[in-house]
C-alpha cells in the first residue's frame, strides 16, 4: 500500500506541474516543448499509479 501512496503523490506532482503549463495563454515554443514533455511525464505516472492500484 505505501508504494501505492508514492505513485499517486508523483501522479498528483506531475499532475499539477503539468496544469502550470497548460494554463499559459499565449505559450512561447519552449514552453509548448516543456508542456508536450510534462504531459509525457504525466501519463506515465499516473498509468504507473494505475497499474500499481490494480495489483492490490
Amino acid at each position: 500500500m505505501d508504494r501505492l501512496q508514492q505513485r499517486l503523490s508523483s501522479a498528483e506532482k506531475a499532475l499539477h506541474s503539468f496544469h502550470q503549463l497548460v494554463t499559459i495563454e499565449y505559450p512561447n515554443e519552449v514552453e509548448r516543448d516543456a508542456a508536450i514533455q510534462r504531459f509525457e511525464f504525466t501519463f506515465e505516472a499516473c498509468w504507473k499509479a494505475g497499474k500499481q492500484s490494480c495489483m492490490i
